[in-house]
C-alpha cells in the first residue's frame, strides 16, 4: 500500500502525515507538540535524529537531521571548508555545524504556501534524502576531522562511495 493511501482528506496537518510515515517505517518517534515531531532513523554509520516542525505562519515544513559531533578545535577551519564543498554538491538542503551544541545538521524546508499540502511520499522522500546525504558525507567528515585528510581528499571518498553502491 502506498503511503498516501492512508489519507482520505486533503487538509491533513503535515505533522500528522509525518507521524504516519514514521509509523509506516517503524521508526521510534515522539510527537513533541501539535507542530513538531522527532524520530530516530537508523543509518549505516549511525542513528540520526530527525525532527520535522510545521510553521503555519511561514507555511513551511522544516526538517533537521542531526548527529552529535565533537571535532578537535584546530580542525574546525577544515570542517567549515568541507561543509562549503559538500553544500556545493547538495541541490536541496544544506549542512551546517552548530559548535555550541556539538551537532552536525542537514536542514531542508518544504514551502507549502497558498494552502498546498505535502503528500506522504514527499515527506518520506525528504526524510530519506536527509539521511542519505548524512550517510554519504559522514565518512568525509570523519576523514577531515580525525584522519588528517584534506577536504578535497575526503570528498573524493564521498563521491566514490556514492557511485560505488548498487
Amino acid at each position: 500500500m502506498a503511503l498516501s493511501e492512508h489519507h482520505l482528506e486533503d487538509d491533513i496537518h503535515p505533522i500528522d502525515i509525518v507521524e504516519n510515515v514514521a509509523s509506516h517505517h517503524d521508526w521510534d518517534f515522539d510527537r513533541i507538540g501539535d507542530d513538531q515531531i522527532a524520530m530516530a532513523v537508523e543509518g549505516q554509520w549511525r542513528t540520526y535524529s530527525v525532527t520535522l516542525a510545521w510553521s503555519g505562519y511561514e507555511e513551511t515544513l522544516r526538517l533537521v537531521c542531526s548527529f552529535e559531533m565533537d571535532p578537535p578545535e584546530d580542525k574546525l577551519p577544515l570542517l567549515y571548508d568541507l561543509l562549503n564543498r559538500m553544500n556545493d554538491q547538495c541541490w536541496a538542503g544544506a549542512f551546517t555545524y552548530w559548535a555550541e551544541h556539538k551537532l552536525m545538521l542537514y536542514r531542508y524546508g518544504l514551502i507549502l504556501s497558498g494552502g498546498q499540502s505535502a503528500s506522504a511520499e514527499q515527506i518520506d522522500a525528504m526524510i530519506q534524502a536527509a539521511v542519505s546525504n548524512c550517510e554519504r558525507y559522514y565518512p568525509a567528515i570523519q576523514l577531515t576531522t580525525w584522519a588528517g585528510r584534506t577536504p578535497q581528499e575526503s570528498l573524493q571518498v564521498a563521491i566514490a562511495e556514492a557511485y560505488g553502491r548498487a
